[in-house]
């Protein structure tokens, strides 16, 4: 299954971000499900829009669509989506490297935030929803595929510092 797995750490401030998300951002951990579907169908209308502005990208954007998947026996809740998908290069700029989204903002921000509605608030502003995950998941597992690549990647953490990243065939269109 793809090429060899490739360990990286994130982000000194990416750590920082995901022990407060973890560990007191959020009062209800339910709303990671919100953020992760909110996630998805920001890739949904980035395939739409770029289907409708680059001519040259082959895709079906007629039948888009969030499904959600649970494995009782596994523990697992696996929340798919046919948007635009993401590269390798994507993952490491975006997931590992979450500065770009205005990091130490959020975190200055969030301290200064008095309770805990109002720190919730900050998180759809600076785009690390995703994290959110890690309240609920021992390891959290992306697989993803660019619209316009044959491969895609598996980025895998368990949020404690490091992830692990790799090349993967055969993901769904």
């Amino acid at each position: 299954m793809g090429t060899s797995v490739e360990t990286m750490e994130f982000q000194t401030e990416t750590r920082q971000l995901l022990r407060l998300v973890i560990h007191s951002m959020y009062s209800n951990k339910d709303i990671f499900l919100r953020e992760l579907i909110s996630n998805a169908s920001d890739a949904l209308d980035k395939l739409r829009l770029e289907s409708l502005s680059d001519s040259s990208l082959e895709v079906d954007a007629s039948d888009l669509h969030i499904a959600l998947a649970v494995d009782k026996d596994a523990r697992t809740l696996t929340v798919r989506d046919n948007g635009i998908g993401m590269s390798r290069d994507d993952i490491v700029e975006l997931i590992g490297t979450i500065a770009k989204s205005g990091t130490a903002s959020l975190l200055e921000k969030a301290k200064e935030a008095e309770d805990a509605v109002a720190a919730q608030s900050l998180i759809g502003q600076f785009g690390v929803g995703f994290y959110s995950a890690f309240m609920v998941a021992d390891k959290v597992t992306l697989r993803t595929r660019r619209a316009d690549s044959d491969s895609g990647t598996q980025w895998e953490s368990d949020g404690e510092g490091t992830y692990a990243i790799q090349t993967v065939d055969a993901l769904p269109v």
